[in-house]
């Protein structure tokens, strides 16, 4: 009799090491405004580019486990709080790799969602995993801890935005009807994959109301990165001398205002685990 367990497995694997080649990318790209990149650490103090390697190694074994747990399933309250489980066990991994340090929480919700919505169904398209991980996210988890216990927590109730679990449960707009647009359209201009990826994190960032800005400096973090990043992309983006100039001037901003835009960071890996799903390996050239 044939068995589908070790198609499943393999399924799992291979979208695991997606997902984890999707958060080294994010991370060795650069120059990033405000985020740990090849250059250093950014705004962080606690955070450099071999930890965010090392969290991005560690969480390998919890998305595929997510991929396991979903592979053929409906999006249910059940599946639900067994990915939450997973999700879990995959932050304390992080915290383990990272020395404590917050690496990838948000990256662990988007991207684990992604992972278990693509391991569901056939369809890789980047619209329909999306739906899929919507309709998983608004179920409630019966187990979770109290809200109001991380800083995105407080910084959506304190601004009043949706945050990471606003942007899953719309269904992942700033990855699917920002990201992938931007990067698209900067590959289809000849941009390298480099600038191509920065130009999609300027995209998320000038569109999202990123909770981690809004924790570190508030109203006035915010707009500075929403308006600089729209400022970069207006000059031609991070492929022209002033696009890129824009850009290591709105890096320095953020650096001196202690504001990293963490939130489109996780978007941009959840965009380039997206893209992956579209053309597997096809993009590993571009990660140095």
């Amino acid at each position: 009799m044939i068995t589908t367990a070790p198609i499943r497995s393999t399924a799992a694997a291979r979208l695991a090491a997606l997902a984890e080649a999707s958060l080294a990318d994010e991370a060795w790209l650069s120059p990033k405004p405000g985020l740990v990149d090849a250059r250093g650490s950014g705004a962080h103090h606690d955070l450099d580019l071999a930890t965010m390697l090392r969290s991005a190694r560690a969480l390998r074994p919890a998305f595929r486990a997510m991929a396991a747990a979903a592979a053929g399933a409906a999006p249910t309250q059940a599946l639900r709080e067994r990915l939450a489980a997973i999700g879990r066990l995959g932050e304390r991994a992080m915290l383990a790799a990272s020395g404590g340090a917050n690496a990838h929480r948000g990256a662990i919700w988007a991207l684990g969602l992604l992972v278990a919505a693509a391991a569901m169904d056939g369809d890789g398209r980047a619209e329909s995993v999306a739906g899929r991980a919507a309709a998983v996210a608004r179920h409630r988890d019966r187990f979770a801890p109290a809200p109001g216990g991380t800083n995105g927590a407080r910084a959506c109730a304190r601004y009043g935005v949706g945050g990471a679990r606003g942007e899953a449960r719309a269904g992942f707009p700033h990855a699917v009807a920002i990201g992938l647009p931007a990067l698209d359209a900067a590959r289809a201009r000849g941009a390298a994959e480099t600038d191509a990826r920065l130009d999609a994190l300027l995209a998320i960032m000038a569109s999202l109301e990123d909770t981690c800005l809004l924790h570190r400096g508030g109203r006035p973090a915010l707009d500075a990165a929403r308006r600089g990043a729209a400022e970069v992309l207006a000059l031609g983006g991070a492929s022209t001398r002033a696009g890129r100039a824009a850009l290591l001037a709105l890096d320095a901003e953020l650096v001196a205002r202690n504001a990293s835009p963490g939130g489109s960071a996780d978007l941009l890996a959840a965009t380039l685990f997206l893209d992956r799903l579209r053309a597997p390996g096809a993009r590993d050239h571009a990660r140095r």
